[in-house]
């Protein structure tokens, strides 16, 4: 079908890839099975887990495979080369990683070394960044005039994916961990396999995206507006099995609805494009080279790209580097310990687990909203990208500050300020980082930049929090009231304020680089 060879179809079909690759996210569902059957104790257990944790943010290699394969610049013409491909390979280790564990946690296998896990738990993790510089990558060349909305919306869903697998887990798996092993290991595998061919990359800028990107965007919110009422009413109420089928049904025909924006999209493009004096067509990047088009109506992305050590050469990596330490570090400590520190103020197990699982809604929120708003003001004011990361780590120290006071109900406001902050700044900086560097070598270059999010965690995480906490609780390691975290936020409000102002010399030096990005767009 015609229809099939758009990039809108490629913008579903990477929604809904999406949608079920944050397994990672879901580790505390089935970490208590594979304590017990392989006789862990918590140390070991979290030192699998670490694994998991390194494999997800090692995204060096997956950047590296998709501009040898899929930029649009090598391979074009051979069957084997495309988005797909990269998606293929991070599919086998997916696959390979949750097929193993489900075998050594359910007794199928004999229960295997801590080091054999670790590698297994490696590939299950390491799959994460195949996928999303795939279908990251490829949302920037396809709406290359409006790449943070595009990123916002990929990145969102990815945000929304631990909620969708959850209520996957209540419905199929009826609170059995081994069977959501499985069918971690099953289901995604067989639709990621379906969809993978649809992702494609149009190396072309055709008016009238912003309309339809809309479209996406209004039913990405709904999306998250259902997902946030059925964890709320779930956690506060509960519902029965029944009530539970329902409202996973709905969410499933939410989640098909971007078709219909795709079918009026290829509609109206392809009767402007039949209205031109000289008819365009879009060529898929998989099967051939887009040609240059003189006319206004269509107009080829050229940028000029850096390598990943031309970019580490740089003062603006390192400054973009900088403040995700910041930034991506203080956040990720944050929902690291949100339950210890929901434990300390001595909060429901119904508060906890709505904490936890409102946290995906707040970074959908951030993700998707960064990046419909920074295109908005860059293509309305001209404001620099970079000004919207210095935004969001002013909002992480306020949230920082909020959960310090230990406050009635400043856990929740805290950690929805922190969670928008966080989840803002994954849609901000790969966006960021493809109009700095370049788009060829994008996806080696904001996995690089995104090991700050790791590194900054251990920091925070270790260093801070464990180490102050450490200092105030009891003999048994135990502790209550504000006091137990209160030092440790108020280090990361610090350091959130320290992150906005080197995101701030970010946009001091980058400001007449976007001015010059604009006055080019306005060209078209």
């Amino acid at each position: 079908m015609e229809i099939a060879n758009t990039k809108w179809v490629a913008a579903t079909a990477s929604m809904w890839i999406e949608s079920f690759i944050g397994a990672s996210y879901t580790f505390g569902i089935y970490s208590s099975l594979l304590k017990s059957s392989q006789s862990y104790d918590q140390s070991t257990l979290d030192t699998v887990s670490v694994y998991k944790d390194i494999g997800a943010n090692a995204g060096i290699l997956s950047g590296l495979f998709y501009t040898a394969v899929a930029s649009g610049r090598s391979g074009n013409g051979r069957f084997f080369s495309g988005p797909w491909l990269v998606i293929f390979v991070g599919l086998l280790q997916w696959f390979v990683g949750y097929g193993f564990i489900w075998m050594a946690a359910s007794g199928v296998v004999e229960p295997p070394p801590v080091a054999v896990m670790c590698l297994f738990m490696f590939f299950a993790g390491h799959c994460q960044p195949f996928f999303n510089t795939a279908i990251v990558v490829t949302a920037i060349r396809n709406f290359s005039d409006y790449g943070g909305t595009a990123v916002g919306i990929m990145k969102g869903y990815l945000g929304l994916s631990r909620a969708i697998l959850v209520q996957m887990y209540h419905i199929f798996c009826e609170g059995d961990p081994a069977n959501y092993l499985l069918l971690l290991a099953v289901v995604p595998s067989i639709f990621i396999l379906t969809m993978m061919p649809f992702v494609r990359a149009y190396d072309t800028v055709v008016p009238g995206h912003k309309k339809y990107l809309n479209g996406l965007s209004s039913i990405s919110l709904i999306v998250a507006t259902y997902l946030m009422v059925v964890i709320l009413v779930e956690n506060v109420i509960g519902m029965p099995r029944s009530m539970k089928i329902c409202s996973f049904t709905l969410l499933v025909l939410l989640l098909v609805s971007p078709l219909l924006v795709t079918v009026r999209a290829h509609r109206e493009e392809k009767e402007r494009l039949l209205s031109l004096d000289f008819p365009v067509t879009e060529r898929s990047t998989l099967l051939d080279t887009p040609k240059p088009n003189t006319s206004n109506d269509v107009d080829v992305v050229m940028t000029n790209d850096m390598n990943v050590l031309e970019a580490i050469r740089t003062i603006n990596f390192w400054l973009l580097f900088l403040a995700m330490i910041c930034g991506m570090g203080s956040g990720l400590a944050t929902i690291n310990n949100i339950r210890q520190v929901g434990e300390s103020l001595r909060y429901s197990t119904v508060q906890l687990n709505s904490l936890v699982s409102l946290w995906s809604i707040w970074s959908f929120l951030g993700r998707f909203g960064a990046g419909y708003i920074s295109d908005a003001y860059l293509h309305s004011h001209g404001w620099p990208r970079p000004a919207f990361i210095t935004i969001s780590l002013v909002i992480m120290a306020l949230g920082h500050i909020v959960m310090a006071s230990g406050l009635l109900g400043s856990l929740y406001i805290g950690s929805l300020l922190v969670g928008l902050a966080y989840g803002s700044q994954w849609a901000l900086m790969p966006t960021i980082t493809s109009e700095i560097f370049g788009i060829l070598h994008m996806g080696t270059i904001f996995y690089t930049i995104g090991i700050a999010s790791p590194v900054g965690s251990y920091i925070f995480s270790v260093k801070v929090i464990g180490y102050f906490y450490d200092k105030v609780a009891s003999a048994d390691h135990s502790c209550y009231g504000s006091h137990c975290f209160r030092t440790s936020f108020v280090i990361m409000a610090i350091m959130s304020v320290l992150g906005s102002l080197i995101s701030f010399v970010l946009f001091l030096r980058t400001k007449k680089f976007y001015a010059t990005l604009v006055a080019k767009r306005i060209l078209k």
